[in-house]
This record gives structure tokens, sequence and C-alpha cells, in this order.
């Protein structure tokens, strides 16, 4: 049954005003217990057994991520997983350079972003952490032989809980007409930041996925968008829906805003100033401009210095990998390469973490 009759103004309201109960409660539960935060963070695994100080609402949100995947699934997150082996260092590309700048046009769900004083001091960090989870789901393997990924989700529900949990109690300009913090409709539409969106940006490179193969990046994104806690009822199974789902919530929110301008600043100052490629230095705001297109480029108040095309862009992307890994692309070198790069600028490893009080 096609879910286009679910896409309308009323619908995606109503989506505003919900969050992710299970996870705003376990939150909750570690404010007013503190030092399990530590320990979660200290965790390789969701382990089996948790300790006597773990109430019963903790327990049963880290029971949700010890359900195995089903076989449907089990395809699903192999066929993902392949594809990002062999394409893992365009999507990373594009996440920095289309998903992220894309998202920041969106008035609303950037006054979220904006509140975190890290995603503006510390952009680069920020980048990595988001990398890192990009590379742990999909890990060959992840959610099938190996758990890790599962407490990444979990971990990535949590601060969105905890977000929206700082924001309610300390954040006083805060408004109504923002919605809820961190709400479904802006859960959904980060996740089509995440797929949707990297799919249209490898055919505006001309680095065009097949159809199987963009079903496959939505169905994986529908098994994690389930492990964090969005409502995936209305989350689109063809490209039709997801294309009619996109168009509709840009129609609703994509605007100029402060918090928008500030944090496309922030981004690509942090590119300018870690950029390597002497060929590319300057052009960080030209490449974001082209990909992103007009309509966002405008909201967030940035142009093409620099006129960009497919060929050309496809080009730039052809070459860096090249020059990366000699044509042998893997997830391994993908997560390396990351590693390595992210030490060497941070002098640490990137970890995703709960904010500890």
């Amino acid at each position: 049954m096609s879910k286009l009759k679910l896409y309308t103004n009323g619908n995606l309201d109503q989506l505003r005003e919900r969050t992710d109960p299970p996870a705003d409660q376990a939150v909750l539960a570690l404010i007013n217990d503190p030092k399990l935060i530590r320990e979660i963070n200290e965790w390789t695994v969701i382990p089996e057994v948790f300790n006597e100080n773990f109430s019963d609402t903790l327990i049963s949100f880290f029971r949700l991520y010890q359900i195995p995947p089903n076989k449907s699934e089990i395809v699903t997150l192999q066929k993902g997983q392949e594809f990002f082996d062999r394409k893992g260092d365009i999507y990373l590309g594009l996440l920095g350079f289309y998903s992220l700048p894309y998202c920041y046009a969106f008035a609303k769900g950037a006054e979220v972003l904006v509140r975190s004083k890290r995603i503006l001091a510390e952009p680069g960090k920020r980048l990595g952490e988001t990398a890192k989870f990009l590379l742990d789901v999909f890990k060959p393997g992840a959610f099938i032989e190996s758990k890790e990924a599962f407490l990444i989700c979990a971990k990535i529900r949590l601060i969105h809980a905890f977000s929206r949990y700082f924001i309610k109690k300390y954040s006083k300009d805060w408004k109504n007409e923002f919605g809820q913090p961190v709400n479904q409709e802006d859960l959904i539409g980060t996740n089509l930041a995440f797929s949707l969106l990297v799919l249209r940006g490898m055919r505006k490179i001309g680095k065009n996925p097949s159809t199987e193969e963009s079903n496959t990046v939505l169905a994986y994104w529908s098994y994690l968008g389930k492990l964090m806690g969005i409502e995936t009822h209305y989350w689109p199974e063809t490209a039709k829906e997801a294309f009619e789902l996109e168009k509709l919530i840009r129609k609703r929110h994509l605007q100029s805003s402060e918090a928008g301008k500030r944090l496309i600043d922030s981004l690509l100052n942090y590119y300018e100033a870690n950029q390597t490629e002497s060929f590319l230095k300057g052009k960080s705001a030209s490449l974001v401009a082209f990909l992103i297109g007009k309509e966002a480029s405008d909201a967030l108040r940035i142009h093409q210095e620099i006129p960009m095309s497919s060929e050309l862009m496809g080009g730039i992307f052809s070459f860096l990998g090249w020059k990366n890994y000699s044509g042998k692309k893997s997830h391994a070198r993908f997560n390396a390469n990351f590693e390595q790069s992210y030490f060497q600028t941070f002098e640490s490893k990137p970890e995703i973490l709960l904010p500890e009080r």
C-alpha cells in the first residue's frame, strides 16, 4: 500500500509534536543517576545482564536492541553494507558537503542544532562523530555478526533525548512554533538527508546508483530509523514516496535563519582551515552551493563563487578516490583513512559519547 496518502501537512504537524518516549524516559533515569552515563560510555556493546543500579526503564530501553534482525532485514543489511563497501568514500563526502549543509537550510531544525555549543565551537569533531556513526552502522557484519552498531544507535537516540531535555529545561528562548525539539518530523527529515539526498548527490556528480541500490539504501535507513526511535510507519518504501515526502518537508521548512547561517559559516570555515588539497582551497562554499541547489543556497546565503558542473564535481570525487585508495576501495580502508585523519587533526580517537554532567 502506498504511503503517499500519509504525507499531508496535518500528519506532519502532528509529527512535530511527537518525540521518542522510551528514550526520553531513559534520559530522565540517567539524569537521576548520572554515574550510569559514564558506565554506558565505557561499554563496547550492550551487555546481556545489567547491574542492579539500572532501573526497569533503562533496562527496557536497552532490551529493544537485543532483538536480532529477521531474515528480510539481514538481506537488506548485507546489500547495504556491500553498497557502502564500494561507494563509502563518495557517501561520506556527500554527507559533509551536501546532507549536513542542506539540513542547516531548514530553519526550525537548525534551532536545535545551533543550541549545541559544540557544533559551533568544534565543527570538526561533530563532523567526525557523524562520520564514525556512518562507518559503524555500515561496517560489514554490523547488526548480524557484530553487535557494536546497536550500541551506537542507542547512544545517538539517547543523545537526541538529552538534547530535548536540556532545551526544554534550560532554553528560555525556545518557541512553540519550532515544535518539540528533535521531533519525529525532523528525525525523518534527517534520515532522508542521510539516504535520499546522498543518492541524489551521487546522481548530481554522475555516480548514478541503480534502482536496486537506491531501494537498498532506503530500506537500510528504515532499519536504522527503527533503532533510533523513528516512527517508521511514515518512512518511504519507494523512491517516489521518498521524493514526495522530502518535497513536502522542504516546502514546509526550508527557510533562511540566523541559526542556519551560523551553522553553515562554522562548517565552511572549518573546511577552509583544514583543506589539504590546494586546488580546492577557497572553493568549499562553491562545492556546497552546487550540491544543495539554489533554493537552499539562498536560504543559507552562500553561492557558487566559482562555477561548478556535474562533470567537474564527478572528476573531483574520482580524483580524490584514486588518490586516497588507488582504486582499492573498501570499508576497512575508508575507516582507516578516517581514523588516521581524525587523529592527525585532534590527537585523539573519534568517539560517540553521552553527555556527562
